[in-house]
């Protein structure tokens, strides 16, 4: 996932200067008072830290890619561990998993193999109405699987513009117009936010959830283990948002769209024959998924092999396969890696630095033991609070930064309950990444809205039904899954997690 809602806002207002007096005051005050009841020095002051970087990543006072290098000067200034030790998470396995996504998924844009995928979709599903947005809604989705969301919502929208600009401005087709294109446009943001929940390398709260089990809990989450919980949700979702789309919030004929074939075969003459770097970049990327998905087979022959490894080796493969050896032309080149998302990686390493201090310094525990009133409650309820308030709060924030600030609060209220920590945090991990509803929840809600093509409130309405939809929906599937995805029993805490 590349650059999703981790930039610094546009409007500097009243959120982020408030980020600025609050953040440094929680974190002073920590240093300031003695630490209350039975909770340590070190865990009290890693309070005010947690709090500084909360209130930092929630207002975005600077860019939260600043915020997670905080631990690298706060940490060894107040004796919460070496630089060494803090800085140790920021090269974690899980940051370089990611590392290597981003190249093959750079590798697709730059030799333009997503377009032609997302093109030959749209082109399959037919050119009736409905049929036309189910045709973006997947080609997003699939595509988003493996590519920023937001490069995939920039890539569909001038198509789905082209296909809008075919309908009259008068009459029958002004009124279908009326309501064809701000559906469109949601079909192009939803389809890139959905596809994304499907793999760990998607988006980045699934990537922090599977580095917050290995450096916490030692629980290592595999790719295709995460595909197994993921794909069947991206899989539930899909069909909940079309239709919403197509039946709900908007409602379409079955009669065909004048122009939408020829508009299709211009668009597919303009890609012209698979050129030789699609084809490589087609070869390592069939490799690279065939090997994650095999890779507990492959262990048996090759027991050091590992998902990142995977990644890194297809990542330097595209640097060695030739285009064109005459000229010295690779599939890839360091000049195409210059739009890499560095700032995610950054954020990946602050985000675990942060969760091991808040477990090894017992603020974890401290607060799990404030939470013991919450044992015996209904789990249903528990998670329907927590899927339910982390996707709210997404759609206000950054998804990124509302995974790191609460994924290791949530593991600690698990451990406390005596359930598994993925009981509570595959869901809000989900849940993170469903912002449907506000243009500010996540960059392709942006990228639609500045079209021009749909209004705030067509957006919020058909958002906050799919919120509704979802947060059952997320709870029923991890309950059936969730036994067989991560063993998880409800009432059991596993060993790993003790």
């Amino acid at each position: 996932m590349l650059r999703e809602s981790i930039e610094t806002p546009a409007r500097y207002g009243l959120r982020q200067w408030s980020g600025w007096i609050l953040g440094p005051g929680l974190l002073l005050l920590t240093l300031l008072i003695d630490p209350p009841g039975e909770l340590s020095l070190i865990a009290w002051r890693t309070a005010g830290a947690a709090c500084l970087m909360a209130v930092w990543w929630l207002t975005e006072p600077v860019p939260i890619s600043v915020t997670a290098l905080l631990p690298l000067v706060l940490f060894p200034m107040m004796g919460m561990g070496s630089i060494k030790e803090v800085s140790a998470p920021y090269a974690h396995p899980l940051v370089f998993l990611f590392l290597g996504g981003f190249m093959i998924a750079l590798a697709m844009q730059r030799w333009g193999l997503h377009k032609r995928v997302a093109i030959g979709l749209i082109g399959f599903f037919g050119v009736q109405p409905n049929r036309i947005i189910a045709g973006f809604l997947v080609a997003g989705a699939l595509v988003s699987m493996w590519v920023s969301n937001t490069a995939t919502a920039l890539m569909m929208l001038p198509i789905a513009t082209s296909v809008v600009a075919l309908l009259p401005k008068d009459g029958e087709g002004g009124r279908l117009g009326a309501r064809f294109a701000p559906a469109l446009m949601l079909a192009v943001a939803y389809g890139a936010t959905t596809g994304g929940m499907a793999t760990l390398i998607g988006t980045p709260p699934n990537a922090l959830l599977a580095g917050y089990m290995s450096k916490v809990h030692g629980y290592e989450i595999g790719f295709l283990q995460w595909m197994k919980i993921g794909l069947p949700m991206t899989l539930l979702t899909l069909p909940l948002v079309y239709l919403v789309l197509t039946r709900v919030a908007f409602r379409f004929e079955k009669s065909k769209l004048a122009g939408m074939e020829a508009l299709i075969k211009s668009e597919k003459e303009k890609l012209s024959k698979l050129s030789r770097g699609e084809a490589m970049v087609a070869f390592v990327f069939c490799l690279t998924a065939l090997g994650w998905m095999f890779r507990p087979m492959l262990q048996q022959v090759l027991p050091m092999i590992s998902d990142t490894s995977i990644a890194i080796g297809s990542a330097i493969l595209l640097f060695l396969l030739p285009v064109n050896a005459k000229r010295g032309e690779f599939v890839m080149n360091w000049q195409a890696t210059k739009d890499l998302p560095w700032e995610v990686l950054l954020l990946f390493g602050g985000g675990l630095s942060l969760a091991g201090m808040i477990q090894s310094s017992g603020l974890s525990q401290y607060i799990g033991e404030l939470t013991q009133g919450l044992s015996g409650r209904s789990i249903v309820l528990i998670l329907a609070a927590i899927c339910f308030g982390i996707l709210m709060l997404t759609e206000l924030t950054s998804n990124t930064a509302t995974a790191a600030t609460f994924l290791p609060i949530i593991g600690a209220v698990a451990v406390s309950m005596g359930e598994n920590p993925l009981l509570f945090l595959a869901p809000a991990a989900l849940s993170a990444n469903c912002s449907y509803m506000m243009p500010v929840g996540t960059p392709p809600n942006a990228i639609v809205f500045g079209s021009g093509r749909i209004a705030l409130p067509q957006m919020a309405r058909a958002g906050l039904l799919l919120n509704l939809l979802l947060v059952p929906a997320l709870i029923v599937l991890l309950l059936v899954l969730g036994p067989y995805v991560f063993g998880i029993e409800v009432g059991t805490l596993p060993d790993w997690a003790k």
